[in-house]
């Protein structure tokens, strides 16, 4: 009898001892395929300005936690966007969709009701989705639990945000509520406090997205005195002052411009904006001088605002190693689209050229990723979204047109992988015209069309047709249009052929525009 009990007993054990194996191993694991995910995304915050892409400012920089993540991840080399502007590169990225697809060509469209994106997608699929800071998509966010945005640009101090509650559509913020401070600092502790609120028995996406370090480069007093007694290291283009320099077709938002913003916010109550450190004067000088001086604000005062992003980039690491769950959270921290700070004398962003074209972006997966990577991969910012399902165990939805790069990541990259990326900007003006090109390894072809094409916010006033073409191996600082140079001529044919079937392959045929008929047939783009 007592034989019995016991051999009882023994399978007893046994079984509470497999349950217990079962519950405590096998149950967390299979939730443990469900990363987490935080997606950093700041305004203009350029490659030049991490200090990850070398350059002259790479000593400058205060990039220590884009520097941590670095380390722990990913840094993409080759990353663009499909329209350089703040409102259709984020659209592009939740959409994994050119403009022309999600609707969001300019600064003024919304994704249109209904629409799919990646937040819906990811609700779909159990995630908390999340959303907080800069929105700038117009109406109201669809597919997060939980947002709680700017209403337009916002204000760097003592932000306005609206949450679902006291939502108006538009840039209205009368009816948000007020946050004391810096704008990055809010928007890192509101993140930071949402995340601390959610089920834990669930996994989250989390979109944290900084105003900063978008005109007019504000900064909060800690960085201050950052530069103060330094003069900047200027790039090599900053007296390209038109085509007489370097054979570019269109004049461009010169720095001068920038000059006169900062004149007429000193001169002025009800200016658009405030900017640090004003009054500036520039009087009395000529070109040159008034060009470098012009520079040296504006970079140093970037750079200070994008001290605080990095800043803040640490209070969210800190914050997921000290939750514990850094080890399953995916990090990523990428910013719109480029910037120029002074190269080709330029300020802003919009053009195919290399500084407004790229987007920095770093990666971190502790599971996955190994430290210290850099890929050289053409990765386009119709592929995040992509990539963030492919994390998440979820088949890529029909509705995007990008691809994951999970195995790039991996070193695992595709035979058939993207050798070129297509491009196109839409909001129309004559310093800056509409524009369409193709960039592969080593070349980039641009054609200026310089039509409005009815776009909210663009310039009727048209721009004759124009192309420009740079080798980025001979002149990677894009200083010398060789459209018309005779060695380049097979090359350029033969782009003109990749530009059309680009075109086809993203069915952006402009077939809806009876203008661009005669345009595309002169030049031999039908």
């Amino acid at each position: 009898m007592r034989g019995v009990v016991v051999t009882c007993i023994k399978s007893f054990l046994f079984v509470w001892f497999g349950l217990l194996l079962f519950s405590c191993v096998d149950q967390p694991a299979a939730e443990a395929e469900k990363p987490n995910i935080l997606f950093i995304l700041s305004d203009d915050h350029t490659s030049q300005a991490w200090g990850l892409y070398g350059g002259i400012l790479q000593d400058y920089v205060q990039n220590q936690n884009i520097q941590r993540l670095a380390n722990d991840g990913a840094v993409l080399e080759n990353a663009f966007c499909t329209n350089s502007i703040c409102t259709p590169s984020r659209g592009a990225i939740l959409t994994g969709q050119y403009s022309h697809v999600n609707q969001v060509y300019t600064l003024n469209e919304p994704i249109p009701a209904g629409h799919p994106n990646i937040a819906k997608t990811f609700k779909e699929n159990g995630y908390q989705t999340a959303v907080i800071g800069k929105w700038h998509l117009v109406e109201q966010p669809e597919g997060f639990d939980y947002f709680n945005v700017l209403p337009g640009q916002g204000e760097y101090w003592n932000p306005i945000l609206k949450t679902k509650e006291n939502w108006i559509d538009g840039r209205d913020g009368s009816s948000g509520k007020q946050y004391e401070g810096f704008s990055t600092d809010v928007i890192t502790e509101l993140t930071i406090n949402h995340l601390k609120k959610r089920d834990s028995t669930k996994p989250f996406m989390m979109f944290c997205n900084f105003k900063a370090t978008h005109e007019p480069f504000d900064y909060p007093p800690r960085f201050a005195s950052l530069y103060e007694n330094e003069t900047i290291p200027e790039p090599e283009s900053l007296m390209d002052f038109g085509k007489e320099t370097t054979g570019r077709t269109f004049k461009g938002q010169v720095l001068e411009n920038l000059g006169a913003r900062w004149q007429k916010a000193t001169d002025t109550d009800n200016f658009w904006t405030t900017y640090p450190g004003l009054p500036y004067p520039l009087d009395g000088m000529d070109s040159i001088q008034k060009r470098k001086k012009i520079y040296q604000k504006l970079v140093k005062d970037f750079m200070r605002c994008g001290a605080a992003i990095d800043d803040n980039i640490g209070k969210l690491l800190d914050y997921l190693q000290d939750e514990g769950i850094a080890e399953n959270t995916i990090v990523i921290y990428t910013a719109d689209q480029g910037y120029f700070l002074g190269e080709h004398g330029f300020f802003d962003k919009r053009l195919i050229y290399e500084e407004s074209l790229r987007m920095p972006f770093v990666i971190r997966y502790p599971k996955e990723i190994k430290g210290g990577q850099r890929i050289d991969d053409i990765i386009l910012n119709i592929d995040f979204s992509a990539l963030l399902a492919d994390y998440a165990g979820i088949a890529k939805p029909a509705y995007i047109q990008g691809e994951s790069f999970r195995a790039n990541l991996n070193g695992n990259t595709a035979k058939d992988w993207r050798k070129q990326m297509y491009y196109r900007y839409w909001l129309h003006s004559p310093d800056r015209p509409a524009h369409f090109g193709v960039r592969n390894e080593r070349y980039k072809l641009a054609f200026f069309y310089g039509q409005d094409l009815g776009k909210k916010g663009t310039s009727q006033e048209t721009t004759l047709p124009s192309w420009e073409f740079y080798d980025l191996e001979e002149d990677p600082k894009e200083l010398n249009n060789a459209i018309n140079e005779g060695k380049y001529e097979t090359i350029i044919a033969d782009m003109k052929l990749q530009l059309k079937e680009e075109r086809k392959k993203y069915v952006d045929e402009d077939e809806d525009y009876p203008v661009m008929r005669d345009i595309l047939s002169e030049a031999m783009l039908e």
